[in-house]
């Protein structure tokens, strides 16, 4: 069977792309597919069989076992969706990003379902990076505009930050005794199921930590005990920025000393707001501009946006960026006010090779320029990003155990 290995770029319309080749209308090498059955394998379309399966208390992907979709794991979730797409007996399955959002161990085991099916379907992935184009499909190729053209893949070298003439524009700040985060032999658990076990971490000041670990070990929760969101931290031996866990501590006062990232953040911010404005924002911890900036906040912005070589756009509606520019723009806004930790939520996920190179060269500048001390939580481990230490969540029928493991 003929199958694509595609690579995208995020300047390309991919929803348009996916519909045009579902609706039979495509034109040039993949019009063969124009008289064929296809079906769209996605994380959109397994939420939204999730959200039909809850809504009319039924089950429709996973009979056999049972159980509803939403219960298994992201890996499983995968696996068991890929089944249900071939009952219905396509010509052929679109794979959107299939490995997104999952560990290692879990991007293996798809990969091999993936080949399995290929003997009896015809595959078209989608993908956004070539470290995941599937090396059993022999058919390569690589759009880069809306004119939906496959071309040749080529790499190209992007350009780097590294020899930039500008500056970081905020000033070094000490935090008064250098520990931020300091978790002594926690343990959490929910409905008698345990997650962590046990685990035992202290982030300092000025230190570069990549938290990894498998879909389900309990990366989301050791990040809500950070931000002081989740209040399975009571009673535990746990100080976030020199105040012992329930000492009276305001959570607002917690959040203002951590910059945030994560993807679902892109969608916070309206139609009418501009670069600058998403940016400014960030010193106010908006959603949005709804106070007037002084002139010392703007200048600081106007230098944030010659580093990142934006300055011509900080005009142009936010959403209207690419998406690589986005992740740049809203990574800057989180280290804004200098906060003395930075926590990044799978930054990169869903970029291509480009932007995935414009936002390391932003980490690595921030780790070189400043004090701030980074979290980058993250499945894949990338060649061009160098964390001080990693903590890894492995885990046991008792809850995850952290593993520290020292300059990776």
């Amino acid at each position: 069977m003929k199958h694509w290995d595609i690579l995208l770029s995020n300047q390309v319309d991919k929803k348009n792309f996916i519909d045009t080749l579902l609706s039979g209308k495509i034109q040039g090498k993949l019009s063969d597919f124009n008289t064929q059955k296809g079906i769209l394998f996605s994380d959109i379309s397994i939420q939204k069989l999730i959200e039909e399966e809850f809504k009319h208390d039924s089950i429709e992907a996973t009979v056999e076992a049972h159980r509803n979709l939403r219960t298994f794991s992201s890996g499983e979730r995968k696996k068991e969706f890929l089944k249900y797409c071939l009952k219905q007996n396509p010509d052929y399955i679109i794979l959107d990003n299939p490995m997104d959002h999952l560990d290692q161990k879990s991007r293996l085991e798809l990969a091999t379902a993936i080949e399995t099916i290929s003997n009896s379907v015809r595959i078209i992935q989608l993908v956004n990076r070539t470290a995941d184009l599937l090396p059993f499909i022999s058919n390569k190729a690589q759009i880069e505009n809306n004119s939906f053209e496959l071309n040749d893949i080529k790499i190209t070298e992007d350009h780097s930050l590294e020899n930039n003439e500008y500056k970081i524009p905020i000033h070094k700040e000490v935090f008064k005794d250098g520990i931020l985060i300091k978790m002594n032999k926690i343990s959490v658990s929910y409905d008698e199921r345990s997650i962590i076990d046990s685990l035992s971490w202290t982030i300092k000041q000025g230190e570069f930590w990549q938290l990894i670990g498998p879909n389900g070990s309990g990366k989301s929760t050791l990040l809500s005990l950070i931000s002081g969101d989740n209040t399975k931290g009571y009673g535990q031996d746990i100080e976030l920025f020199g105040r012992k866990k329930g000492s009276g501590e305001s959570i607002w006062e917690i959040k203002k000393k951590i910059g945030s990232f994560s993807t679902s953040m892109t969608d916070l911010f309206n139609r009418n707001t501009t670069l600058e404005e998403m940016i400014l924002s960030g010193f106010f911890d908006s959603i949005g501009l709804y106070r007037q900036p002084t002139t010392l906040q703007r200048k600081i912005v106007s230098q944030w946006l010659d580093l990142i070589e934006m300055t011509p756009l900080k005009n142009k509606i936010f959403n209207r960026l690419s998406i690589g520019q986005q992740r740049v723009a809203l990574i800057t806004r989180a280290v804004l006010k200098h906060p003395p930790l930075l926590i990044l939520d799978e930054p990169i996920e869903g970029l291509d090779d480009h932007n995935v190179a414009l936002v390391i060269q932003l980490i690595n500048t921030i780790k070189r320029e400043t004090n701030i001390t980074i979290l980058f939580v993250s499945h894949r481990i990338e060649p061009n990003l160098a964390p001080n230490s990693v903590l890894e969540l492995q885990p046991s029928p008792t809850g995850s155990k952290g593993v520290i493991k020292q300059h990776i």
